[in-house]
């Protein structure tokens, strides 16, 4: 099985970077994953709500330890986010295109994270349900 069947298999997610503007791919990755039946935490520290789903300012502030991470945030934000999901113990990360820059890459390599990159979470969710 690939690393991204193995990821899609996950129930519990947190997308560091969702948004309420729905022009944005925070919001419609956080939709799209919402309508998939998983159980989804958007966070961002700017947004109180995201249809209808409490937002949290960070991944520390998550009442349960999501089983992976969606980042769709620029690069420079990236590596912080990386070394946070090593500290919480948070395994898995999926960098959306645009937030999967070689140094993030190479941070969460170092810190020994399953990383999923050069893929977006939305095609192969919708391959999946196919």
């Amino acid at each position: 099985m690939s690393t991204i069947d193995t990821m899609l298999n996950l129930k519990t997610w947190a997308v560091v970077g969702a948004t309420d503007n729905k022009e944005k791919f925070g919001y419609k990755i956080f939709k799209v994953m919402l309508d998939a039946g998983l159980e989804v935490y958007p966070i961002n520290p700017g947004v109180s709500e995201i249809l209808g789903q409490k937002c949290y300012p960070a991944l520390k502030d998550l009442p349960k330890k999501p089983d992976a991470v969606d980042v769709v945030v620029p690069a420079k934000v990236g590596e912080a986010i990386m070394r946070e999901c090593a500290e919480l113990g948070i395994q898995n990360v999926w960098l959306q295109p645009g937030a999967d820059a070689k140094q993030v890459i190479q941070v969460a390599e170092e810190l020994g994270l399953t990383v999923v990159h050069h893929a977006c979470i939305m095609v192969e969710l919708r391959k999946k349900e196919a």
